[in-house]
């Protein structure tokens, strides 16, 4: 492909995608396809020949485009994949034409820079100090990993990194945690067996005496408590645990505390309901997910250390294919040293030009709105005789259910489960279904800057006409 050839295509992506940004509103949220459809699609063997740019792109607006789910909809209230802001999608153009592997200093001298000064920005979000540093990730899965691993050895005085884990140790954390943490768990050596899930309060915040009794039992029966994992806008319902109770039985356990982030770190942008004096800079590491709630383009995640050195004594291994001899002064920043990632994709490029294109208060006006949104769906369910919402949404997750007549849990679930099923192929909205103290519910959570609430005032009559259908048909 010669600079011509690449300059066409590339003017026609753009062009394309303006399109598809200017009428997104117009297409169905999710398509209306089944998995055979679109595996028959790409169903061909390895290419072995050439072909142009032009008829590759025409392959893509025939059996990829249509057939995506269109999460920058305003319709897309489901899983917390935020409408990526366009200013972010021209920072991934540019970042796969540059290619550079922030994981040396060598392949990438000015994205390290770059990486260094988001990670700067995003721990004094966070409430951190100078000491501070962290790096992006993939996502909260691989943030939540790097916390624990670090805090595993660190509460193990750094003997588990070398010798393994030789003892019996236990993370505590709410029974609303992400999978990551189970996942997290295993990882780092303990054994999903070692994770205490607790139960939540009326709030779905932690209940501190089931914290208190979990690790008095553990202690008795020889097992050590290793970290606390509070949670910072939880999935489900976007509640926050007492951070500052949280560090304090840390202190006193001799435990690492981590905090999970990565969804209600955007509230640290918001202005009406600001959570930047919630604790948030107690966690000796956090998870924090940019491309969450700061509307960056998948993937950028982000794990922050309130002391930086910590990442190094966990990480710190050079081998000599990667030693750089240039850097005599030790100003040469290794990401591969400081971090579990040796090849890393540029990710800070995007959430740098979102930050520098819109500016915080941008963003926070984006997150207040989606807030605003989810309170607005609350107080339209409140009034509802045959509707609840599970809490009021501190943020801009939202829970609520059907109680229509003479249903037992078993039919309120099949109920909940067709209606969301009816929501998919509607095409006009996307949303999920998640369990709550042994009850169903609908999961609603608008993180797009372009949903307005008249979508959430259409969201809650289509659901009341479908819930009332199904139990027509029942009947």
């Amino acid at each position: 492909m010669d600079a011509r050839e690449f300059r066409d295509a590339g003017h026609r992506v753009v062009d394309l995608l303006a399109e598809y940004l200017d009428h997104i509103e117009e297409k169905r949220v999710f398509p209306d396809t089944e998995p055979r459809t679109t595996n028959e699609l790409f169903a061909e063997p390895l290419p072995q020949d050439p072909t142009t740019a032009e008829a590759v792109l025409n392959e893509l607006e025939t059996k990829l485009i249509p057939y995506c789910t269109n999460v920058g909809h305003p319709g897309y209230m489901g899983l917390i994949t935020p409408s990526p802001n366009p200013m972010g999608i021209i920072a991934d153009f540019i970042c796969s034409a540059l290619n550079q592997n922030v994981g040396a200093y060598s392949i990438g001298p000015s994205a390290v820079a770059m990486e260094r000064r988001v990670v700067r920005w995003l721990t004094d979000l966070s409430g951190y100090g100078p000491k501070a540093g962290g790096n992006l990730t993939s996502g909260g899965m691989m943030a939540n990993f790097i916390g624990l691993k670090v805090g595993r050895d660190a509460v193990t005085g750094d003997r588990a990194q070398h010798d393994g884990v030789r003892e019996s140790w236990a993370v505590y954390t709410a029974e609303e945690r992400h999978v990551s943490v189970d996942k997290a768990v295993d990882c780092i050596g303990l054994g999903r067996n070692a994770l205490r899930p607790l139960p939540t309060d009326a709030n779905f915040q932690v209940r501190i005496d089931a914290l208190e009794e979990a690790i008095a039992r553990d202690k008795k029966g020889g097992i050590r408590p290793l970290c606390i994992v509070g949670l910072f806008g939880t999935t489900n319902t976007g509640a926050v645990d007492d951070i500052r109770v949280l560090r304090s039985i840390a202190d006193r356990e001799g435990m690492w505390l981590h905090v999970d982030a990565a969804y209600g770190g955007g509230m640290l942008l918001s202005h009406e309901w600001s959570m930047r004096d919630r604790g948030l800079e107690l966690a000796d590491s956090i998870t924090i997910d940019p491309h969450k709630w700061f509307y960056a383009p998948l993937d950028a995640g982000a794990v922050l250390v309130k002391d930086q050195d910590r990442l190094t004594a966990s990480f710190g291994i050079k081998p000599s294919y990667l030693t750089d001899e240039l850097d005599q002064s030790n100003e040469r920043y290794q990401y591969y040293v400081h971090g579990f990632e040796q090849s890393r994709r540029f990710r800070s490029l995007k959430v740098w030009m979102s930050f520098k294109r819109y500016g915080a208060r941008q963003i926070g006006e984006w997150v207040d709105n989606n807030v605003r949104q989810a309170k607005h769906l609350y107080a339209l369910t409140e009034r509802h005789p045959e509707f609840e919402p599970a809490t009021i949404p501190p943020m801009s997750a939202i829970c609520i259910r059907f109680n229509g007549p003479g249903l037992n849990e078993a039919e309120s679930k099949d109920l909940h489960a067709e209606v969301a099923q009816r929501v998919e192929r509607s095409g006009r909205f996307w949303i999920s279904t998640t369990e709550l103290k042994g009850k169903t519910w609908f999961r609603i959570n608008p993180v797009n800057f372009r949903t307005r609430q008249e979508h959430m005032e259409e969201l809650f009559h289509f659901l009341q006409q479908e819930c009332f259908a199904v139990l027509r048909k029942k009947a």
